[in-house]
């Protein structure tokens, strides 16, 4: 997974509430047997017409936004069904961080698992972020996730995060390497575990 430790580039605002999955990556996309092409199905019914023409009115098409790498979303982003697809996609956009006040549960679980940052900041700082999103002269973000702050236009906005999350994001661990990140502990606890229930590893041990 790669890491995370400080981008920067276009943000754009979608300050929408309640932009479920199947708005982010259409149901029609998870046919496939691998994750290759989802960046074409993200946002599909906003950004193309039917017959797959541009639509100029969306925001990721338009010049000052075209490329994006923040979106400053609007609250309970990513509800809907739990598919992964939505966060698979919005990677191979090139979306590296999503700022919004809330996002559901099992997506943001998703955007940890797959390198996306989902930054949660209070009402007040997300309204000035995606008005600073909406006008293209200034819309270039610097977020930096070791100091915990997201920089625009001179003005810089702090937000929290969990520690073992960010931890894992500036490392580029899932789950899974976060875990084996204690392997050494965990051989050693099976060891003991082991010596003291001898029968758990051989069942032929008599207790």
């Amino acid at each position: 997974m790669e890491p995370f430790v400080l981008a920067e580039g276009r943000a754009a605002p979608l300050p929408a509430a309640n932009i479920d999955t199947d708005v982010i990556m259409p149901k029609r996309f998870l046919k496939g047997i691998d994750r290759t092409g989802l960046a074409d199905g993200v946002f599909a019914d906003l950004r193309f017409g039917a017959d797959g023409t541009p639509q100029a009115d969306f925001i990721l098409n338009q010049p000052g936004w075209r490329g994006a790498c923040f979106l400053v979303v609007g609250p309970n982003f990513g509800c809907g069904s739990s598919r992964e697809h939505a966060v698979w996609g919005l990677r191979q956009l090139g979306v590296r961080a999503l700022i919004g006040t809330s996002f559901a549960g099992i997506f943001f679980d998703n955007c940890a698992r797959n390198g996306l940052l989902a930054v949660s900041m209070r009402p007040q700082q997300v309204e000035l972020l995606t008005c600073l999103a909406a006008d293209p002269s200034c819309n270039t973000f610097r977020l930096d996730l070791d100091a915990q702050t997201v920089t625009v236009a001179g003005v810089v906005e702090r937000f929290e995060i969990d520690g073992l999350l960010k931890a894992m994001l500036i490392e580029g661990l899932d789950t899974v390497g976060a875990t084996l990140k204690g392997r050494e502990e965990i051989c050693a606890f099976e060891r003991r575990h082991f010596q003291a229930f001898p029968w758990l590893a051989d069942p032929g041990v008599r207790r």
